[in-house]
């Protein structure tokens, strides 16, 4: 399984602040996945995350698109925070 947590805004936006699926075979970095649940979750989910600016963690770790992922991972979706 890989989880799948979304923060702040995105959590509201979205719906939901986490889910689980099972990783298909071919899925093996940020942007492909994000493309696959772009197919699962239509229109506004993908508006969502890809038309603001989206910060992303794999594993805790500040990530790029490119990043790698593997099953059993976690990939957290984020807006930048600013704050004054």
């Amino acid at each position: 399984m890989l989880k799948i947590v979304y923060f702040a805004s995105l959590k509201d936006r979205i719906g939901r602040s986490e889910e689980s699926i099972d990783l298909p075979e071919g899925i093996s970095s940020v942007d492909s996945l994000i493309d696959h649940l772009s197919t699962m979750h239509g229109e506004e989910w993908s508006s969502t995350i890809n038309g603001s600016t989206v910060l992303v963690a794999v594993n805790h770790e500040m990530s790029d698109r490119s990043a790698p992922i593997k099953e059993g991972d976690e990939v957290a979706f984020f807006p930048p925070v600013t704050g004054g």
